[in-house]
């Protein structure tokens, strides 16, 4: 088996575990007014495999950033996903939120399966992560409205312990603590990305050692932002 087919059969095991996401809670079943989204974590094939480090696998994540004009969490960076439209799967509202944020072409995408919902306290939301994996990369183009930027990050630079922190700010006067990834051409990735992305990628067992008491500096917020 190939590093490649190892990861994508990592990924596959993954959505067999009810564990995989213990340190964020478990959802409870949301009532009418909850919302619900999706957001795609959608792992590729290295197209340049200069990376040696044995917990790469070989593969890539996509990452977004959020425009500065969205009115929550403006310019951060996150998993491409929206809202879940009525009777549609959390599959396929990720992976057209995808499309429709980076260019994507859906045909080349393999929705492996959905993990569990991860609770939102802050905004009411229930969010469902969706692994996928690019069979068939294509090219990417952010929609310049809810997307600035697009990613592609390899996994041996989100595992580098060196790159890995935690960030401490202030929300509405409560304090927050989030793991936090500084891979290199990418803002910051913390907040509700990097919570999720921290427990996939231990569940997963691709994770590295780091250092937990490194703080790294919380990015400015855009001018006029509100959350």
């Amino acid at each position: 088996m190939t590093r490649p087919d190892r990861a994508r059969a990592d990924l596959l095991a993954l959505l067999d575990r009810e564990d995989w996401g213990t340190a964020l809670g478990r959802a409870r079943p949301g009532g009418p007014t909850t919302r619900r989204s999706a957001v795609l974590l959608l792992f590729g094939l290295l197209e340049s495999r200069d990376y040696s480090h044995p917990a790469s696998a070989d593969v890539d994540l996509l990452l977004t950033r959020r425009s500065d004009d969205l009115r929550h969490h403006p310019g951060q960076v996150a998993f491409p996903g929206g809202g879940i439209d009525p009777g549609e799967s959390a599959g396929l509202a990720a992976v057209r939120e995808a499309q429709e944020e980076t260019g994507l072409d859906p045909a080349g995408v393999e929705v492996l399966g959905a993990l569990s919902d991860v609770p939102v306290t802050v905004s009411g939301n229930l969010v469902t992560p969706v692994l996928g994996w690019w069979r068939r990369p294509s090219p990417l183009q952010p929609d310049g409205t809810e997307t600035a930027e697009v990613y592609r990050v390899p996994v041996a630079e989100l595992v580098d312990p060196a790159r890995r922190g935690v960030v401490v700010g202030h929300h509405r006067g409560q304090r927050f603590e989030t793991p936090a990834f500084d891979p290199p051409g990418v803002p910051l990735v913390w907040g509700f990305t990097a919570y999720v992305l921290d427990a996939v990628l231990e569940a997963l067992g691709w994770a590295v050692g780091w250092d937990r008491s490194r703080r790294l500096e919380l990015p400015p917020a855009p001018p006029g932002a509100q959350s």
